[in-house]
């Protein structure tokens, strides 16, 4: 049985793609590299080093990836605090799991500023027993490391968890980590999600006793 819900952040605890989008393209724009959203989005989930280099492989070839990346989240969250708010029926879904005794895990590629500003900002970081995060590993989605990590600070078999992701990089490295999937198609159509046990739109769309009855 499942005995762990591990969350990815963007597209998961908030919605939030069309912000990250707004930053790259501005950012894009400052650096003088073409944006297209299209070639983007198979990237969305990595962490940024991983976006960078396929974003603009020239200019961070000569400048410092990581200036760049503190760039871009800063014009991001500039951006999202103006309509941050929990994904719906986040808080409740959140509530029922630990009133069914699930731990849960914040597991992200976002960097930590980035979390605590979603955590804070929604008034959910008191819901999470472990944070795991982009500052935190040394390979990002699809790797499985961040998801790993969140599951050794839970204390918990990856066996036994579940993981709730947007993206098909992050799906990818919950399946490498040999965790069990609810895919959130906020970020991305429901066809391009991939392998998944089960797929929701947002949270007023699944119990603490779907989880409960899922096998691992």
């Amino acid at each position: 049985m499942i005995e762990g819900v591990i969350f990815d952040m963007d597209g998961v605890l908030v919605f939030n793609r069309d912000a990250h989008i707004e930053a790259f393209e501005i950012i894009c724009a400052k650096y003088g590299v073409p944006f297209d959203r299209e070639k983007f989005m198979p990237s969305f989930g990595m962490t940024n080093d991983l976006i960078l280099e396929r974003l603009m492989p020239e200019v961070i070839a000569h400048t410092d990836w990581r200036r760049i990346a503190r760039e871009k989240e800063e014009v991001y969250r500039e951006i999202f605090e103006r309509t941050i708010a929990p994904a719906p029926g986040l808080v409740d879904f959140l509530h029922g799991l630990r009133d069914a005794g699930l731990k849960t895990a914040v597991g992200s590629s976002g960097n930590t500023p980035n979390v605590e500003f979603v955590l804070n900002r929604c008034g959910i970081a008191d819901c999470f027993d472990a944070i795991a995060n982009g500052d935190m590993i040394t390979h990002g989605k699809p790797d499985p490391e961040v998801y790993l990590l969140a599951a050794e600070k839970l204390g918990i078999d990856p066996a036994r968890c579940l993981v709730a992701e947007d993206a098909p990089v992050g799906i990818r490295a919950a399946r490498s980590a040999g965790m069990s999937v609810v895919a959130v198609a906020s970020t991305f159509r429901r066809e391009d999600l991939g392998d998944y046990d089960l797929l929701i739109d947002d949270f007023t769309q699944i119990t603490p006793r779907n989880v409960l009855d899922l096998q691992a």
